[in-house]
C-alpha cells in the first residue's frame, strides 16, 4: 500500500518535472495527480482499487506461480529513457542469464539530460529485461526480473 510519504514524494516529483498530470499504479492502488483550474497549485488525488485480470485460457500452474513469486523486480526510480549500455557501440551492461550482484550497474535511465545509473538491489540472475533500448520509462515501471541466488550458490 502507498503511504502518505510516498504520495507526497510523487506530488513533489510531478511539481519538479512540471508535469500537468501524473498517474502511477503500484500494488493494486492507482494514484492520479492532475494540476489545473485557476490556481496553479490546485490538484486532485484519486485512489482507485484495480483488480488484475488473468485470462481464463492461460491460468498459471502452481509451479509457474511459485516461480513468479520468487522473482525480484528492479523498478525505475525515475521517469526517463532506458538505455541498456553506456554507449550505443558498447555491449549492454547485462543480458538475460547474467549473474548480478547488489550494487552492480544494470542500465542507465536518462532524465533531463542526466544519465542515471540504475544499480541492482539484489544478488541473482537476470531472467527478464522488460524494456527495449531507447524506450521511455515511467516511475515504478519494471526494468528487470531477477531470480535470487540461494545462500549456498
Amino acid at each position: 500500500m502507498m503511504n502518505i510519504k510516498e504520495i507526497k514524494k510523487f506530488i513533489e516529483m510531478a511539481r519538479e518535472y512540471s508535469l500537468s498530470e501524473f498517474e502511477i499504479e503500484q500494488e493494486g492502488i492507482r494514484l492520479r495527480i492532475k494540476w489545473g483550474g485557476t490556481s496553479s497549485l490546485s490538484h486532485t488525488v484519486q485512489d482507485e482499487m484495480t483488480v488484475p485480470v488473468i485470462p481464463a485460457s492461460k491460468e498459471p500452474s502452481t509451479a509457474e506461480e511459485s516461480n513468479l513469486n520468487q522473482l525480484l523486480v528492479v523498478k525505475s526510480p525515475i521517469v526517463g529513457t532506458y538505455y541498456s549500455a553506456p554507449d550505443p557501440k558498447e555491449p549492454p551492461f547485462v543480458k538475460v542469464g547474467d549473474k548480478v550482484r547488489q550494487g552492480q550497474v544494470l542500465c542507465i535511465v536518462e532524465a533531463m539530460k542526466l544519465m542515471n545509473e540504475i544499480d541492482s538491489e539484489y544478488d541473482g540472475e537476470i531472467v527478464d529485461i522488460h524494456l527495449e533500448n531507447g524506450q521511455a520509462v515511467q516511475y515504478g515501471d519494471p526494468l528487470f526480473s531477477i531470480k535470487p541466488v540461494k545462500a549456498d550458490s
